[in-house]
């Protein structure tokens, strides 16, 4: 490699932000088997840090290794192994199984259940990754974290900032938001400006065996993208039946269970009334699905909780003087002006135009609107406004 990831250090801040050498500063690379992680251990390990490679076994070993393309589990150890003798580090798996389990697989089940819709890779990056791995990086004498996600860390006035990441199509901010200013400080996120097409090319270029390897596309633990199953088999009996409601009163038919559903679904409902009905609401403790027209998915607003606020100054002084944000409550949408505001106690932000299909338990996070790309935090949606029962903010 000639590239500026791998020239010699001459002094000054390395390209981790530390005043010392490369040689003398120790980097944790989170390893999960896939050519993202493994290409941020093999730049670091060839700009001379000193790079301890840690993978995550995070589900059941046995079942998971007849499951490819996903994270932390089988064959994905193997390779975060390979990677790890290929390019001359130290590599050492821990078993995070039972942690994983109960704050993000137990989580992801009760979630379901209450009605609301869960986002799995923003618990694990809360609570395992960015909470129990930070914790041990620290403790093997680390100076930071590195990770192989798709978003960027600057240092700004007052303080670290999150910032999305230059390749857009990739932009993990998303499931990133809850990451918190102490976090921040210890965290480095190397591919955060670079294009996907890129770190493949690097990959070829350091040899490493997982170069070819197809990138994940499944939440790691649901095989086949049957999040029911999972459900259904963390809590047995939570499949019962129960009625299709239309807004107006009347039962249009039967379902085989709330967790099949979620909020804006049109297929499967199995009801036909002459109009297109979408779910508008799941009543989980009456396991009732309760559907509409789409213009009643529009909602005015959203109260959100576990709010992380990363902007300027504090989430009240933002909040109480209404400050503009760019609003994305969904991974795969673009996000959409708002205002931040109170509703009691409890914060909201309200949308400068109706929004469709906001669902509890989903994320709502919260970006700069005069054209940066700074992250300004986020958090769940703990309840959709309906278009018809706007209040003034207070």
């Amino acid at each position: 490699m000639t590239d500026a990831r791998t020239v010699a250090w001459t002094g000054g801040v390395n390209s981790l932000g530390f005043a010392k050498s490369p040689a003398d500063t120790r980097v944790v690379a989170a390893m999960s088997g896939g050519v993202d992680s493994s290409v941020v251990a093999a730049m670091l390990k060839a700009e001379g840090y000193d790079v301890i490679g840690i993978t995550l076994q995070l589900y059941d070993h046995g079942a998971a290794i007849e499951k490819k393309g996903a994270c932390c589990a089988g064959q994905d150890i193997h390779d975060a192994r390979n990677v790890a003798d290929q390019i001359g580090i130290p590599h050492y798996v821990l078993d995070y199984e039972s942690r994983f389990r109960e704050q993000v697989m137990e989580d992801f089940a009760d979630t379901y259940l209450a009605g609301s819709t869960p986002i799995p890779c923003i618990r694990c990056n809360q609570t395992v990754k960015f909470s129990d791995l930070l914790r041990t990086a620290k403790e093997l004498g680390a100076d930071c974290l590195a990770t192989g996600h798709y978003i960027r860390r600057t240092d700004g006035e007052d303080g670290p900032e999150l910032h999305r990441a230059a390749d857009a199509s990739r932009d993990q901010s998303y499931f990133l938001f809850a990451t918190t200013r102490e976090q921040l400080d210890y965290i480095r996120f190397p591919l955060g400006g670079l294009p996907k097409t890129e770190v493949r090319e690097l990959a070829d270029r350091f040899n490493l065996p997982v170069a070819a390897k197809p990138d994940s596309q499944d939440i790691c633990f649901v095989p086949e993208g049957s999040y029911a199953k999972v459900v259904e088999k963390l809590r047995p009996g939570s499949g019962r039946g129960g009625e299709i409601v239309h807004l107006d009163g009347r039962v249009l038919g039967n379902h085989e269970g709330v967790i099949h559903y979620t909020i804006g679904q049109r297929r499967g409902l199995n009801v036909a009334v002459g109009e297109p009905l979408f779910v508008v609401k799941i009543d989980a403790p009456h396991r009732r699905v309760i559907v509409g027209p789409r213009e009643a998915l529009m909602t005015s607003g959203l109260l959100l909780e576990e709010l992380n606020w990363l902007g300027a100054g504090t989430l009240e002084a933002a909040a109480d003087a209404g400050a503009a944000v760019l609003v994305r409550v969904r991974s795969t949408r673009p996000p959409v002006p708002g205002r931040l505001g109170w509703q009691g106690d409890i914060p909201v932000i309200w949308f400068d135009q109706p929004e469709e299909g906001v669902a509890r338990g989903q994320a709502a996070v919260l970006y700069d609107p005069d054209g940066t790309t700074r992250i300004l935090g986020g958090g769940f949606i703990l309840k959709p406004i309906p278009a018809d029962e706007r209040v003034v903010a207070a």
